[in-house]
This record gives C-alpha cells, structure tokens and sequence, in this order.
C-alpha cells in the first residue's frame, strides 16, 4: 500500500518539459496519473507485450507479445480504473500459411486496428507489416519500404498507428543515431512514403504509437538507465507533410513504471484522453506486467498557425 501510495504521488508531479526541443509547447504537461494494474496470468505464454489497443469504451482490448501472441479481454473498472481482466484469451499469431512462422519471424511490435476490425501488426528482425482479419486469421503481407530491408535487427518496426482514413503509419525503435529523427513511414492507398520524421530527444527509444479521437499522433518512448525505465509521452499535431505543435505530455521517474512499450489513446467516460500503456516484462520474474493509464485533465490549445 506504502509503495503504489508513494508512486501515485510522485506521477502526480510529473516533471515538465525540458530543453529546446519543447520550446513551442504551448501550455504544461497536462497528463494525470489515474492507476497501475498489476496483470497476471497463469498461462505459460503471458508476457512480453508489446502493443495494446482497446475498444473505444475503454473495456474491451487487443494486445500483442514479442513472443508471436495475440491476446483479447475485457477490462472490468471501478471509479474508471482497471479492476480486473474478464473473458481473456490468447493464441498465436498464423503466418502467411496457417499456425506456424519460422525463427524470428513472430517478433510482433506495433499493432493498429482498423474500423472495420482488421488487425495490422508490425514485426521486427523480419521488417515487416502483416495485417489479419481476425486473431486467429492466417497473415496477409503488405508490400515493404525499400528502407525495411536496411534497418537493424531488433530495433526495427516497433510503432504502429492507424488513422480515420485506414492509413498506416510506422515507426523504428532506432533511427541510427542519436542525432538523426525517427522516420515515419506511410502506408497509403497501397503504397509506402515517408513524408516525416519525429525528432529526437535525449536518450529515449521509439517504442509505441497511437493516433487519438483528437486525431494527434502520440508516440511512447521509453530509456533503460542500469536496471530501471522511465517513459515519455510526446504528442503531434499531424499534417500531410509535417508534424507541428510538439507537446511533451508525460516524463515518468525512473523506476515508477516498467518497460512500457504500447500505448492506446482513448476517450473516457468524463471526455478526457485517456492513455493506456502496457509493458514488456520480457518474460523475467523480476520485471512486472502493468497496465498504467493517464489522463489529459485540460483540452490542449492547439497552436497558431
């Protein structure tokens, strides 16, 4: 009790921004700490998730590991709060032919949902995006960027987002160098472009991304410092061309959270956005499954043209 107390209050003061990079923010971070589900189960392939969208409820949800799983359930709340995980179920991800993928194949990263219910997911070590018509479908292959095949081995396609219109846009754990942006890439009326990038700030990694009901893209970055982690939340403005109206939302403290590594973006009961993150504890008894969700208390003033 001592212990989520103690962390509760220190998300509450979540730092604000720093450095040049966040200079055109146009008010303070405005994301709210709300609660951490500890999540277990006994099921021999839970863990390791990396990617989670719910409904937009808030209730039902979607989530993929690193281990080629894909898991569905129903949160239950109290006073909006995750309780508990109802009707939950997880099986492994088909190949192009049916149950079974090849070594390195069924690393699943990023994981965006269509309107329509098709499930599209990200893979690194074998860049690529596959989409499913439901969890237990067989893969379709989405043609690849020419800059996929370039991209280092797992620290590839770790983001996945989807926007109103059905196009999808992706994003690598790691650009190169520290000193060069994340490029996006765009996946629309079947083909590739990378018309952006996201800069880079201090030493966090790219690891999720949502577009929200606001249509903003937010995106989870997450930094390894000795044996603990702290996220970071920053969200977009998006155009056809650019990315404008940067805004740091969320710099956890070290240690408060674990890996987060998926992010969810939603509007609650109260008409916040609210965002729901889940970690990897990459199958160690000594990391933890979490889902951590945050509010947005204010709406944001979008920023003069």
């Amino acid at each position: 009790m001592l212990r989520r107390s103690l962390r509760a209050l220190i998300a509450a003061a979540i730092v604000t921004s720093t450095g040049p990079a966040f200079a055109q923010a146009q008010s303070e971070p405005q994301a709210r700490f709300v609660s951490s589900f500890a999540w277990a189960s006994s099921d021999p392939a839970f863990g390791g998730f990396s990617g989670i969208e719910l409904a937009p409820d808030g209730l039902a949800f979607t989530a993929i590991s690193d281990r080629g799983f894909i898991a569905t359930g129903i949160f239950t709340r109290e006073n909006r709060a995750i309780a508990s995980v109802e009707n939950f179920s997880i099986s492994a991800l088909h190949g192009l032919n049916g149950p079974e993928m090849p070594r390195y194949f069924d690393d699943a990263e990023g994981l965006a949902i269509a309107e329509d219910g098709t499930i599209y997911i990200s893979f690194e070590s074998e860049h690529r995006v596959w989409s499913y018509a439901t969890p237990q479908s067989d893969a379709k292959a989405l043609p690849r960027h020419p800059d996929f095949k370039n991209m280092q081995n797992n620290s590839s396609l770790e983001a996945l987002a989807i926007d109103a219109n059905g196009t999808l846009y992706t994003m690598p754990e790691r650009s190169g160098e520290i000193t060069r942006p994340f490029p996006i890439y765009r996946f629309k009326n079947g083909v590739w472009d990378q018309p952006f990038s996201i800069p880079r700030s201090g030493d966090y990694l790219l690891v999720g991304a949502d577009i929200g009901p606001d249509g903003r893209l937010y995106i989870l970055e997450r930094s390894l410092i000795l044996l603990g982690f702290t996220s970071r939340v920053r969200s977009f403005k998006m155009g056809e061309k650019s990315l404008t109206d940067e805004r740091l939302l969320i710099q956890s403290p070290l240690g408060l959270h674990d890996n987060l590594e998926g992010i969810s973006v939603w509007r609650d009961g109260d008409e916040n956005i609210r965002l729901t993150m889940v970690s990897d504890n990459n199958f160690r008894a000594f990391q933890r499954n979490e889902i951590v969700e945050y509010t947005l208390t204010e709406p944001l003033v979008e920023a003069a043209e």
